[in-house]
């Protein structure tokens, strides 16, 4: 896989997009498994078909956002120069995300900030996923550690 985007490449207004990957009832059941979400609006079908708000299977949100993310770093941007998960901001859902619905992100670098004394710097990024028809569903703000090209170039050299 290609190494990620240096500290200093990250640039306000950067855009990029992900790759697509569409949720399946396998994906909805074995993450309510993992995580313990034995909720009827998750694991009953008649609830979910009589009285759920919307008569069919979804993906939690946490799913969504899990996917997302995993969707973020199959882009390559981050493979290798991310350092840290620093801080998720002003999440919001829109819709709901349905057993068969594609989900893809836009993502947007907001701002970022030089962090000497950890050889890199915060990038603050706008991710808003969107289903196969192009509406958004989820949309937040996330904060990571990304390595700076000095950190990259001394760890390149030590190995």
């Amino acid at each position: 896989m290609q190494k990620g985007i240096t500290f200093e490449g990250f640039h306000r207004g950067d855009r990029f997009t992900t790759g697509r990957r569409t949720v399946t009832e396998t994906d909805v059941m074995q993450f309510v498994c993992l995580v313990g979400l034995f909720e009827p609006l998750f694991i009953d079908a008649e609830y979910i078909r009589n009285e759920s708000l919307f008569g069919e299977r979804i993906a939690p949100g946490s799913l969504t956002f899990g996917m997302a993310e995993g969707l973020t770093v199959q882009t390559g941007i981050i493979h290798g120069t991310a350092m840290a998960f620093v801080g998720l901001e002003r999440m919001r859902l829109y819709a709901p995300v349905k057993v068969g619905d594609t989900i893809q992100v836009e993502i947007e670098v907001l701002d970022a900030k030089e962090v000497k004394s950890r050889g890199g710097g915060i990038v603050v990024f706008r991710q808003v996923v969107r289903n196969q028809q192009k509406d958004a569903v989820m949309e937040y703000d996330v904060s990571r550690m990304i390595r700076g090209a000095r950190q990259e170039e001394k760890e390149g050299r030590s190995q």
